[in-house]
């Protein structure tokens, strides 16, 4: 499954990272708490989040995730998406919260690490 194949079934929209949308997603992860992501996501997930500031995208790129979705309708700072934009991060959003868009996931095929 690739995070097209993501863009295309759930309620997402990408707001940076358009030319690496054929990523592989391997699993997911959510968590709000950075050090927590740093620690135990998996390369090639999918992170749930609901924070939009610049830290983000350094995480998703120093973990390899193929995606960070910033959920419950919370906006990412501009910086953020000229940072995963120049970083190549996929970022998405949606207005679902986390525990709706985790379980959505989950039926689509996309298993926590």
């Amino acid at each position: 499954m690739t995070v097209n194949d993501l863009v295309g079934s759930l309620p997402l929209t990408v707001v940076a990272g358009q030319d690496k949308l054929a990523a592989e997603v391997t699993g997911g992860y959510v968590s709000d708490l950075l050090s927590n992501v740093m620690g135990f996501a998996a390369p090639g997930s999918v992170w749930v989040t609901m924070q939009g500031h610049q830290n983000v995208v350094a995480v998703a790129s120093l973990a390899g995730l193929a995606a960070v979705v910033v959920a419950g309708g919370a906006v990412p700072e501009p910086e953020t998406v000229a940072k995963a934009e120049a970083e190549g991060i996929v970022l998405l959003t949606t207005s679902l919260t986390s525990f709706e868009l985790v379980g959505q996931l989950y039926r689509s095929g996309v298993k926590g690490q």
